[in-house]
């Protein structure tokens, strides 16, 4: 689950910015306590940090360890309302996705999205994020990464070099005292419930995506208190996501996809099999992988790129090409033009080391997706969905190649137990998906709103991963539902159909 790349305090909650006080957090756990300071200095420049009141939050590291044990500092943004309501609004605290994206790297997408329009909004790096002390960066694996477009996505070699990174990581974080069991979503979520309290918010409503959404749900279950009401978008539920359930919600999105150009008169008459394509290109390239050398997009030297059945299937996953492209692309390729799916593999020469915390997903897949279950069952998955396809590309859960060799080298406790818990609740829901959503499928979302008992579901057709950012009008939606959780307007929803897809006439 990788990346893809509202709110006005009380007089109280203002207070609490200013406020250095220890303050209790959650129940049994050291005092955690907010202590203002500068915003985080980020890669590229974010606008709405400069109205922003920022600091740290700091936590415990475990809070089951002894109590005066190692503390954490999470990095914090309070983003004021655009034209504050009056009387003020609950703020809106955000949940970021991943699990170890930059957080505030999400800003600009959330201010655009109107998060902040007569809101408050509160953005904090999950434990190990980038800005936060420590931070479970691996530069390790993302040189591993840069290198990776060199080889096959799912080579012996492309195997050794990221163990190897992997193994360097964990050595590192280590000998820098980092308890990697400490970083899951029990805590993360502890983490939030703290935050609540140190900032002396009565009542707040909850926004996540991706990750995010396993996140909030766990917070919803384990801390409800203050919660007013909560959004998911591309859900990721609690109780279901493992290292098999990923070749289900692939193929879901996949599906839809070409489901939705054979339902477009022009779109089925220019590329009438993409099922058939894609098997095709996969087993092609599978058997018989490109070596090219390519220009990454943004210009520089051309690189070596190697272009095989798990990289073409990974590279749909992380939707590169855009949806609205993919019949075309796909039919150039079968046509001996690879050029778009060349250029994007080759994107990925050019790595941003030291942002992405690798070793939270490694603490939260090792510890929470993994466990129950096996290679060969990862494997059983992909034949379940792709039955025509070699076992080479079935056998690497999408976007997470080697996830069990590496689980090995992480070594952190099993919390499947404590993790995979559905979430029942009355507190009033929103539950976005995309129809073409290739990482979280938009069917498994059903199962969460049934648990929560006032809860909207919304499918947007033809929005792919994190839904709020791409549409207009689930922008709406969930400005509605913040407005009045219990009766959102969802009307404009009615009669969206997909864009219409790209066509390249035949040459």
């Amino acid at each position: 689950m990788a990346k893809h790349r509202l709110h006005r305090f009380s007089a109280a909650a203002a207070a609490g910015l200013v406020c250095l006080a220890a303050l209790g957090g959650t129940p049994g756990s050291a005092a955690a306590r907010f202590e203002p300071g500068p915003c985080p200095r980020t890669p590229e420049p974010i606008e709405a940090l400069g109205t922003a009141r920022c600091g740290y939050l700091r936590v415990p590291e475990n809070r089951s360890s002894r109590p005066g044990g190692r503390t954490i500092e999470l990095a914090v943004a309070v983003i004021p309302a655009v034209k504050p309501a009056k009387p003020p609004q609950d703020p809106v605290v955000f949940m970021a996705g991943g699990p170890g994206a930059d957080t505030f790297d999400d800003i600009p997408f959330l201010v655009a999205s109107g998060l902040n329009k007569d809101r408050d909004l509160i953005v904090m790096a999950q434990r190990g994020n980038l800005h936060d002390r420590p931070n479970l960066a691996c530069p390790e694996v993302d040189r591993f990464n840069a290198q990776a477009v060199g080889l096959g996505y799912d080579a012996q070699r492309a195997k050794q070099i990221m163990l190897k990174a992997v193994t360097d990581c964990r050595a590192r974080l280590v000998a820098q005292g980092v308890d990697l069991n400490a970083y899951n979503t029990t805590e993360n979520a502890a983490d939030f419930a703290d935050l609540r309290t140190a900032l002396h918010i009565p009542r707040w409503n909850v926004y996540g995506y991706s990750y995010g959404t396993n996140l909030a749900l766990t917070y919803l279950r384990l801390h409800p208190e203050g919660i007013r009401a909560v959004a998911i978008d591309s859900v990721a539920p609690s109780q279901f996501v493992t290292l098999p359930w990923t070749w289900g919600s692939t193929a879901e999105g996949i599906r839809n996809i070409f489901a939705a150009c054979a339902a477009q008169p022009a779109c089925k008459d220019r590329y009438p099999d993409l099922p058939g394509t894609l098997t095709e290109q996969v087993r092609k390239l599978e058997a018989h992988p490109l070596t090219l050398e390519v220009t990454p997009p943004d210009g520089g030297k051309p690189v070596k790129t190697v272009l095989d059945g798990g990289a073409l299937l990974n590279l749909i996953v992380a939707f590169t090409p855009r949806p609205k492209d993919l019949p075309a692309a796909l039919d150039e390729l079968s046509r001996g033009n690879p050029q778009r799916f060349a250029q994007a593999r080759a994107a990925g020469s050019v790595q941003k080391t030291g942002e992405f915390a690798h070793g939270l997903t490694n603490s939260i897949a090792c510890a929470e997706w993994a466990p129950g279950y096996s290679e060969s069952d990862v494997l059983k998955a992909g034949r379940k969905v792709y039955p025509a396809w070699p076992d080479t590309v079935l056998a690497q859960a999408p976007q997470l190649p080697f996830q069990y060799p590496v689980c090995g080298i992480w070594n952190v406790a099993d919390r499947a137990a404590v993790q995979r818990v559905a979430t029942v609740s009355p507190v009033p829901a929103l539950v976005v998906s995309g129809s073409f959503d290739v990482k979280t499928g938009a069917s498994w979302a059903k199962g969460v709103a049934r648990n929560l008992s006032r809860s909207t579901s919304v499918l947007v057709p033809g929005i792919g991963h994190w839904v709020v950012p791409q549409s207009p009008c689930a922008q709406r939606v969930l400005a509605s539902f913040f407005a009045r959780p219990t009766a959102p307007d969802t009307s404009c929803v009615e009669g969206l159909e997909p864009a219409p897809f790209t066509i390249v006439p035949k040459k």
